[in-house]
């Protein structure tokens, strides 16, 4: 490959709108997103989406049809500082021009508070358009106020038409791959390695096409992209296959009581780049799934730890990720809960029709009370010990039991409860 070409993704890179691949129910013909841009009157929103289907592409498009300067961030890299600048250059700049300048900030999930904060006063007073993109719900990392002040329009992975028209382009319409004599025989590994990212696609037939430089002919086949791709998966997969190995690793270490591992593959995930959050929003599951009722603490600390690195962001959230990592791996374990929903879910599904008993109804009617709603209902904390026996599953249910307490220091104590509460279905002689 010529090193001085820019790769593939960029090469194909699309400059209008006419162009661009996807997300018809954005950019067609009559949808919002479209109109907003012929219109010229465009307002700050946020492109929530998966890797490779456009986000930062769409946004060079809007900028270049409007006429409109356009600066960009990286939340991995840029600071306040660096926000501030931006802002005061696109206020210098309005005293040339009546259009508000573009700021693209990719990964704005990323941003801290306080960095979020540095945008407010200039997306309100329309100092500058904000367009954010982020692969994350924009409701859990974007701040109220600046969500508030922004539309969020959610992008989808590229189906097996979208690929194909970008496979057909790469293959006819690029500088390089148009001369090399490239044939798609099979394009069933192609599009499944992608997983819908049009960047992921290119990045492939790219290394497709240099695994077979002296051939006058290339005959792409499910082998070949299989075959190049076990050699070359560093370079194809930065963000995929390994990214979740090492997660899937990180999590089985605190499920496993291991914290040695557990640390060595966080200091692995953050070595790579890998955002905190996303580390962090897996320490919450964890902490629920695999630890549980165990040792409820954990739950707590995980969600704090969120909260934590959500507002200081890296490097120092590195701290409270490795403190909670050890806690979770060193904390006893209990998926009880976990499994008692899995079940319950199962009875659940299998029939939706089985009616609330007539005794836990609310009877807010006259109506209702006559229809012997909540009729026959033992409020618990009347009675001895704020507890009563009577039945609240639905008929043909009762009796089922679904949570079966772990054997751990915190569950011993629930499941003495449950059986001076439930002899008859968690004493020596329950189900």
């Amino acid at each position: 490959m010529n090193e001085m070409l820019p790769p593939l993704p960029e090469r194909m890179r699309p400059r209008t709108l006419d162009g661009y691949v996807g997300q018809k129910h954005l950019v067609g013909k009559g949808c919002i997103l479209r109109n907003m841009i012929e219109s010229g009157n465009l307002s700050s929103f946020i492109l929530w989406g998966p890797p490779g289907v456009g986000k930062t592409t769409l946004a060079r498009i809007i900028a270049e049809t409007l006429d409109r300067e356009f600066y960009t961030l990286s939340a991995v890299s840029a600071g306040v500082k660096d926000v501030r600048e931006v802002i005061d250059s696109a206020k210098s700049r309005s005293l040339f021009t009546k259009a508000s300048p573009i700021l693209f900030i990719d990964e704005i999930h990323r941003f801290n508070k306080a960095q979020q904060d540095a945008l407010l006063g200039a997306v309100e007073a329309g100092t500058i358009v904000l367009i954010g993109a982020t692969t994350e719900n924009p409701s859990f990392e974007v701040i109220s106020p600046l969500l508030s002040r922004c539309q969020v329009f959610v992008l989808k992975s590229l189906g097996v038409d979208d690929l194909q028209v970008l496979l057909d382009r790469a293959v006819h319409e690029d500088e390089v791959l148009s001369k090399r004599g490239i044939e798609i025989v099979e394009t069933e590994a192609l599009f499944r390695q992608s997983g819908g990212d049009a960047r992921k696609l290119l990045n492939i037939l790219e290394i497709v096409a240099d695994s077979q430089v002296n051939a006058d002919k290339i005959l792409v086949t499910n082998k070949l992209v299989t075959d190049c791709l076990q050699e070359n998966i560093a370079i194809y997969d930065k963000d995929g296959e390994m990214h979740y190995d090492i997660i899937s690793a990180f999590i089985k270490s605190i499920r496993g009581s291991d914290p040695n591992a557990a640390i060595y593959y966080l200091a692995r995930m953050l070595d790579g780049g890998e955002d905190p959050l996303f580390i962090a929003r897996r320490l919450c599951l964890s902490a629920s799934e695999d630890v549980g009722l165990a040792n409820p603490n954990a739950l707590l600390l995980a969600n704090a730890t969120f909260q934590v690195v959500h507002e200081i962001g890296m490097p120092e959230a590195r701290i409270p990720l490795a403190e909670c990592t050890v806690y979770l791996a060193s904390s006893p374990k209990s998926n009880a809960s976990y499994m008692a929903l899995e079940s319950a879910l199962h009875v659940a599904k299998e029939d939706k029709t089985k009616a609330v008993p007539l005794h836990l109804r609310n009877a807010p009617t006259k109506l209702m009370e006559d229809l012997g709603y909540a009729d026959g209902y033992k409020y618990a904390h009347d009675y001895p010990g704020h507890f009563v026996d009577q039945e609240f599953m639905p008929k043909g249910l009762e009796g089922t039991v679904f949570y079966k307490p772990a054997s751990n220091r915190h569950e011993d104590v629930l499941k003495s409860y449950l059986e001076f509460c439930w002899p008859k279905y968690y004493g020596k002689g329950g189900k």
